[in-house]
C-alpha cells in the first residue's frame, strides 16, 4: 500500500492496467451493477444547481426517471447514487450512433453547458475510494465488463494511476498527485 496525505492507495493502482476501450465494453459500466454511480453529498447540490443545463443532453426515458424518483437515489446504508431507469441504466446515460452508453453530463459539460464533468465516482472508475473517520483508501475495483481495459492497458502499458491523472487531480490536486507518481516511481528518494 501506498500512503500519501490521508489516503492509502492500492498497490495495484500502482500495478494494475487499464485503459477504457469503449469500442468493446459499449459502456457497460452504465448499466451494470446494482444502483447508479455513487455520489458526494457536495455532488447532490451540484447536480441541484446544473440540472436544467444538463437535462437536454438526457434521454426521454432519463428525464422521466429523474422527474419520478427525484436527481438522485438514497440506498439503504444512507449512500447516495444517481438514479437509473427501471432498476438498469443510469438516467444521465445516453447511446450514442454506435450503440456506446454515454455520460449526459459530461455531453453537457463537452458542450460549455455547465463546468460539472460527470461524478467523481465514474471520473476515477476503476478506482473506488472507501471513505473512513481519518483517511480514504484507494482501491482498484475488479469487473469483468472491464476486462477489455485491463487487456487495452496492458497492452498500452498504461498503469491505473496514470490512465486516471486527470481525475485524479480533480479529487485530491496536484501536490498529491506529484507526491503519488513519486513514491510510485522513485519509492526511496523521498
Amino acid at each position: 500500500m501506498i500512503v500519501i496525505q490521508n489516503t492509502i492507495v492500492s498497490d495495484d493502482v500502482r500495478d494494475q492496467f487499464f485503459v477504457c476501450n469503449l469500442e468493446r465494453c459499449k459502456g457497460a459500466c452504465c448499466v451494470e451493477g446494482d444502483l447508479g454511480a455513487p455520489l458526494e453529498e457536495a455532488e447532490l447540490q451540484i447536480l441541484a444547481q446544473e440540472y436544467d443545463k444538463i437535462k437536454p443532453f438526457l434521454t426521454h426515458a432519463g428525464r422521466h426517471a429523474i422527474e419520478e424518483q427525484g436527481l438522485y437515489v438514497e440506498d439503504w446504508e444512507g449512500d447516495y447514487s444517481t438514479t437509473t431507469i427501471d432498476n438498469r441504466e443510469c438516467a444521465y446515460a445516453l447511446y450514442d450512433e454506435r450503440g456506446i452508453l454515454k455520460c449526459g453530463i459530461e455531453q453537457a459539460y463537452l458542450a460549455g453547458a455547465t463546468t460539472f464533468k460527470k461524478p467523481i465516482s465514474c471520473h476515477l472508475y476503476p478506482i473506488r475510494i472507501s471513505k473512513y473517520d481519518e483517511f480514504e483508501a484507494l482501491n482498484y475495483d475488479r469487473w469483468e465488463i472491464c476486462n477489455p481495459a485491463c487487456a487495452f492497458g496492458a497492452q498500452l502499458g498504461v498503469p491505473v494511476y496514470k490512465f486516471l491523472k486527470e481525475p485524479l487531480i480533480r479529487k485530491y490536486g496536484e501536490a498529491w498527485y506529484r507526491e503519488l507518481t513519486q513514491e510510485i516511481e522513485n519509492p526511496t528518494t523521498k
